[in-house]
């Protein structure tokens, strides 16, 4: 978190897209940022990266969004990118089942090399891909609420819920780091040096009282 020119906060949370190759971590991001969808994407080679800002509570949010490669001659060059990651999508691809089974050892790395809570969302994308579907809406859920983390299925390709997806993990990274503000030492010893002015400054108790309230929420 950093203060802009009018004085305003303004946050930049990191977030990496992982999962297997071919699933369409690519086309998320570019669907998700600019509004686009190659058909005849390449696959990632290291890392690329965009950046997108919503506004959150009258807060200027920025992500950092990482686009990982997925296959296995990158794992130790991408490896490094998932420290001081906040928020995470796995991504798996609905019509091929392999995909799904290697969410598991992506979220073992994942949590192997990031170094904070980070914000989960698993992602079953290509749902457009009915016909041929391979994994279950159930298998998903069932799998999400195992591991504690949020599920959605997505299309790049037609845009179905790629926004919502990405909107829903930055937000409970900025929930998480509020929660973290509010429960941090410097913040309580903030709040007590605060208390004590406002009683030596001639407020009631109950002024008092109304300003933890106020600074808790």
């Amino acid at each position: 978190m950093s203060s802009d020119e009018e004085g305003g906060e303004e946050y930049l949370f990191k977030i990496v897209i992982i999962g297997d190759s071919a699933v369409g971590k690519s086309n998320l991001l570019s669907r998700y940022a600019r509004n686009e969808f190659n058909l005849h994407s390449k696959a990632t080679i290291g890392v690329e990266f965009q950046t997108q800002s919503m506004e959150i509570d009258g807060k200027e949010v920025k992500a950092q969004i990482w686009d990982t490669a997925g296959q296995e001659r990158f794992r130790a060059v991408t490896s490094a990118y998932y420290r001081g990651a906040v928020g995470a999508l796995i991504v798996y691809d609905i019509s091929r089942r392999t995909t799904f089974d290697s969410v598991g050892r992506w979220l073992d790395e994942l949590k192997t090399h990031s170094d904070t809570t980070v914000a989960m969302m698993l992602v079953g994308n290509k749902c457009d891909l009915e016909n041929i579907r391979d994994v279950s809406v159930e298998e998903g859920k069932s799998l999400a609420e195992a591991e504690g983390l949020f599920f959605m299925e997505t299309s790049a390709l037609d845009s179905t819920n790629v926004k919502k997806a990405f909107e829903i993990v930055i937000r409970e990274i900025y929930n998480n780091v509020s929660r973290k503000v509010l429960n941090s030492d410097t913040y309580k010893a903030e709040l007590s040096l605060n208390r004590v002015t406002l009683v030596n400054n001639g407020s009631d108790s109950k002024q008092a009282q109304g300003y933890f309230s106020c600074c808790s929420r």
